[in-house]
């Protein structure tokens, strides 16, 4: 049987080996510095604001009514996109944005075109539990 030191040292030390390892996660994350634009911060208010994420998926997440758009910029286009968030479809409702704000929008959407694969197939989940893509 352990005695109360033995219990406290394995504690101790358990609870270092966690901070240790913590810290080693955090502090190498392959994250890259951008400068997000103000016309892209717009974009991404009108997409939590109309609540897209309910019936579309981002990154794989959201929802299931509507298709993926990751990477719906470079497949439709801007101009297909544009039209149909002004003209909407059988499910998807018209929103009547002005020009600024749909180009916020596209903005918005380019950028997550550029930064993210939509097909979670792709991903190798490395060892340390973060994700590259192909």
């Amino acid at each position: 049987m352990a005695t109360d030191l033995q219990k406290m040292v394995i504690g101790v030390l358990l609870t270092a080996a966690f901070l240790m390892y913590s810290f080693y996660l955090y502090s190498s994350l392959p994250v890259r510095e951008t400068g997000f634009s103000d016309q892209m911060d717009q974009g991404k208010a009108l997409w939590q604001k109309h609540n897209c994420t309910a019936c579309h998926q981002v990154y794989g997440l959201g929802g299931y009514l509507g298709p993926d758009l990751t990477n719906a910029y470079s497949l439709r286009g801007p101009d297909v996109i544009k039209a149909l968030i002004q003209t909407g479809n059988n499910t998807m409702p018209a929103f009547h944005f002005t020009e600024e704000e749909s180009n916020a929008l596209l903005t918005y959407m380019k950028h997550i075109d550029e930064t993210g694969n939509a097909d979670p197939r792709s991903f190798k989940i490395n060892i340390d539990g973060t994700i590259d893509q192909d």
